[in-house]
């Protein structure tokens, strides 16, 4: 977020303050050469990760040595390289990007202008294809300190996504209009505190907000993708709001409907399986007397499906969000990332989570699965409702699970029928039992007299290596199988 005057001021006079230059604080006079600020920026946005901070800073018009402000004649909106504008010109030259901006602003009736830089977070940033990093008080290359570029590698693989900022130096009063606290208070279940602090403090308790150097709050990457009223109104969040299509027919030619998330995960996720399920198609059964509606998917698999989409997606990757997609005969759950673990392992392994304050908040509030047996109810509920076995999928940096309407056993595909044959081997494996013959028939609802058919099928999953036979089996009538990690 923009800063204002009296930000900016702080900002500089707490930087003037100490004895020496911090590690992540630069200060110059008139120094105006685009090469060498584009190399500032690489510089501090790696030291300022380095140390933990959240920005770097060069300041323009302080003296080095002594710290006093003396006035510069910079005006960054002014200079030019080539045929672009300064800035234009450096963010098109950092590679991974990274926000920079600049301020200017009188102090003393004297002209200051103030760099911020954001640190790095992903990888250390380059600018023109060469990192750089601050060693006592100077600019080097990073690679001449193999040293301190593996400690920054590994403090960029410490550093998660939740404790970033999404918006700074924002006082009390902005925090509670951009976060739905009572939200939090009533997922919660605590009682809504009857003063501002009260209500600040629980949020900072549970790093929804922090507090910053000059005194007022920072909204995390947490508190924002959780609580916020409007992710619009937090840029770099806008685009991880989930995208909900239907679809026209079985193709991607013609959207019926398109709908775009507005709130945080948290206090928009119940609205949000409310309107997916008001999408999905239904069918009729007939009850004891009257014909009713059921949803062609059974809402704890679509809920399961959605929250592990949210959950576990990799918030780095840019551009790209989780999206769900309604087809007539399908509905497909995709989010950026791959998963951390093996896709023929998702029913047994422990969960696993490259976003930990954002799953355990998740289950805090009864959103997601504690003890990782999400999976194992989708697959439990397809069964139960004789779906098609789920799919997943993992191309181009995404995994999507695709969840597939009724279809009788004769017109399902081989892969659909081993897919399924090795979920109920998993299934069954996870509650200490054994597929058998007769479990896989009731699986499917084929009658007994065509157990052969299920003989054939279970012959086919372990010739591809997908089951096999458990070593306690006694007969081939009551055969018993196993996944193939068992």
């Amino acid at each position: 977020m923009p800063f204002d005057r009296n930000i900016i001021e702080d900002i500089v006079n707490e930087s003037r303050s100490h004895a020496t230059e911090l590690p992540w604080i630069e200060f110059k006079t008139n120094n105006c050469n685009p090469q060498a600020i584009g190399e500032y920026v690489s510089a501090l946005s790696n030291t300022a990760a380095l140390f933990n901070q959240e920005h770097g800073f060069l300041i323009w018009g302080v003296n080095d040595a002594t710290h006093e402000i003396t006035g510069t004649t910079f005006v960054p909106s002014e200079e030019r390289q080539g045929n672009q504008g300064l800035e234009l010109w450096i963010a098109t030259q950092l590679e991974p990007q990274v926000q920079f901006y600049f301020y200017s602003c009188v102090i003393d009736g004297k002209n200051v202008v103030l760099m911020e830089v954001g640190a790095a977070y992903s990888a250390p940033v380059k600018f023109r294809g060469v990192d750089y990093i601050r060693i006592d008080s100077y600019k080097k290359k990073l690679k001449d300190f193999p040293d301190t570029e593996r400690e920054l590698w590994a403090t960029l693989s410490r550093r998660p996504f939740e404790t970033m900022v999404a918006m700074d130096h924002v006082a009390g009063d902005f925090v509670l209009r951009r976060l739905d606290y009572a939200a939090y208070f009533e997922l919660l279940s605590m009682d809504l505190p009857s003063e501002k602090h009260g209500i600040l403090d629980a949020l900072q308790a549970d790093g929804l907000i922090t507090k910053n150097e000059a005194g007022n709050y920072n909204i995390t990457n947490l508190g924002a993708i959780l609580f916020a009223k409007r992710l619009a109104d937090f840029p770099s969040l806008e685009r991880k709001a989930i995208r909900v299509i239907k679809y026209s027919g079985n193709s991607r030619m013609s959207s019926a409907k398109e709908q775009i998330g507005g709130k945080g995960y948290a206090n928009g996720f119940e609205g949000l399986i409310g309107y997916i399920n008001g999408l999905l198609p239904v069918n009729e059964v007939m009850g004891a007397a009257l014909r009713k509606e059921v949803p062609m998917y059974p809402e704890l698999a679509v809920r399961e499906l959605v929250a592990n989409a949210l959950i576990h997606q990799n918030f780095f990757l840019q551009g790209t969000s989780p999206m769900v997609e309604i087809f007539d005969d399908r509905m497909e759950i995709t989010n950026p990332g791959i998963p951390l673990i093996e896709k023929e392992r998702f029913v047994d392994h422990p969960p696993v989570s490259r976003n930990e304050k954002l799953a355990s908040f998740m289950r805090r509030i009864g959103v997601c699965e504690e003890r990782g047996s999400g999976y194992d109810k989708v697959v439990f509920q397809t069964e139960y409702y004789q779906l098609p076995a789920p799919e997943i999928d993992i191309y181009n940096n995404h995994t999507r699970v695709s969840l597939f309407s009724y279809r009788p056993y004769a017109q399902m595909t081989k892969d659909d029928r081993q897919r399924a044959c090795y979920l109920h081997a998993c299934l069954k494996r996870v509650n200490r039992e054994y597929m058998t013959n007769s479990s896989l028939r009731e699986r499917f609802q084929i009658d007994q007299k065509n157990s052969a058919m299920m003989t054939r099928l279970l012959n086919e999953t372990c010739d591809a290596g997908l089951i096999k036979i458990s070593d306690d089996s006694t007969s081939d009538k009551n055969r018993k199988y196993l996944p193939y990690w068992a």
